[in-house]
């Protein structure tokens, strides 16, 4: 039998500007992702094991496969993303620390904290769908933005998530209506708890 992605819980305290109801239907639709990862998996062993004798193990089903293990990237990274989402509002709001690895690492990328902030801002209102990311960077030893269209159109190689922003509608526009994009962006960092941030960059920086 596949091992099985679980889905972890969240302990979200009252956020500024995002509803109650807002995070408890975006949790919904993050179980989601995580049944359908598994589901897709579950399918791979069982169209990769069925055999006719005519074509051999797999080939019968060949494209099936293929479209699903094509999804499976935007299933997956769903659920991995909305993982580190969650997690920033998890503990409530804090300030980074001052002289911290991270800082450091964000001051040597971008001179200034405010500096990467702007920047990162301005990235989360990229038009479209997707997310905003820091990413750490190993081969190169630095901190990089991305924008990610959608879930899995955009991801940078080898390169780990410090901070996800969610800039799909569905995060925001029950609360904020589409106009209120750049609201959501700064009430996203006046919730956001950067222990999390710094944890996380923590487990990866060397």
């Amino acid at each position: 039998m596949t091992k099985q992605f679980e889905e972890k819980k969240f302990n979200i305290p009252s956020l500024k500007g995002i509803s109650t109801k807002t995070i408890e239907e975006h949790l919904k639709l993050y179980a989601g992702y995580v049944k359908n990862a598994n589901i897709i998996l579950a399918k791979v062993d069982e169209y990769s094991e069925d055999s006719n004798p005519l074509v051999g193990a797999g080939e019968e089903h060949a494209y099936a496969l293929g479209e699903i293990q094509r999804r499976f990237a935007f299933e997956f990274n769903g659920m991995r993303n909305h993982e580190i989402y969650f997690s920033h509002f998890v503990g409530g709001s804090t300030a980074p620390t001052a002289g911290s690895p991270l800082m450091k690492a964000i001051e040597e990328e971008w001179d200034t904290f405010d500096r990467w902030l702007k920047r990162f801002k301005t990235l989360a209102t990229t038009r479209g769908v997707g997310w905003a990311q820091l990413l750490w960077d190993p081969a190169s030893g630095r901190l990089l933005n991305n924008w990610v269209d959608e879930q899995h159109l955009g991801q940078l190689s080898a390169c780990v998530p410090i901070l996800e922003l969610d800039m799909w509608e569905h995060s925001y526009v029950a609360d904020y209506q589409p106009s209120g994009k750049k609201q959501y962006v700064e009430d996203f960092f006046e919730n956001i708890n950067w222990r999390t941030v710094e944890e996380n960059f923590a487990k990866v920086h060397q």
